[in-house]
């Protein structure tokens, strides 16, 4: 998988990017966990997910926020991530000009960045959230929320209680013109040890219905 480094706000990105055969074909955002708690771009999360649009035909861009491996930059809370996040949503748009469609993805951390993305890019079409951290940061920034989606959860999460996923899923679901999907991994902890396939199916699953609806 290509290496690619782009500009970003405080200096070079570092990225892994997989560009499509297909022709026009759609683009995905992949942004990864926490960077102070050893969030990488190839988190097994990350990667399955990076693999899982890949295998439907999506050209995918992951990459390591400021300050992680070789990004330039240091960490700062979530705001300069959301602009890394930003930089790195425009030179995937620039390397494919006629994408049909733009989905943001990514777990944990990287899930509450890019939901707020989702909310000041409006070209963003879906979103997959494994993992939102609902009982850390605050998601009432998704007022309405603007695109449909998938938010993944394990049952047996001891970092992000389920309950805080359940409530978040439920708010939005309640909202008209849109449709989040819900999916509880039976077993799973905070990083889906020995459930890694029980989530990439999840996704596989709910990709597939979901370009067949486009």
């Amino acid at each position: 998988m290509p290496e690619v480094i782009f500009n970003g706000p405080e200096g070079r990105l570092e990225g892994r990017y997989h560009h499509s055969k297909v022709a026009n074909a759609p683009i995905a955002l992949v942004l990864h966990p926490h960077p102070q708690h050893g969030g990488t771009m190839n988190n097994k999360v990350v990667y399955n997910l990076h693999h899982s649009f890949a295998r439907r035909g999506f050209s995918v861009l992951r990459f390591n926020f400021r300050g992680v491996g070789r990004s330039q930059g240091a960490f700062d809370n979530g705001q300069g991530e959301l602009s890394d996040a930003a930089s790195a949503l425009d030179w995937l748009q620039t390397i494919n000009a006629n994408a049909t469609s733009c989905w943001v993805a990514g777990f944990q951390f990287g899930a509450w960045i890019g939901m707020q993305l989702l909310m000041r890019r409006p070209e963003i079409a879906g979103f997959v959230a494994v993992t939102p951290p609902a009982s850390i940061y605050d998601f009432s920034f998704l007022a309405p929320c603007p695109s449909s989606g998938l938010i993944v959860h394990g049952a047996s999460d001891e970092v992000v209680p389920e309950v805080s996923a359940q409530k978040l899923a439920t708010k939005l679901q309640a909202q008209k013109n849109i449709k989040v999907d819900y999916k509880s991994v039976t077993g799973a902890n905070h990083f889906f040890s020995n459930h890694m396939d029980s989530l990439t199916a999840a996704v596989d699953t709910y990709l597939e219905g979901a370009m067949e609806r486009v």
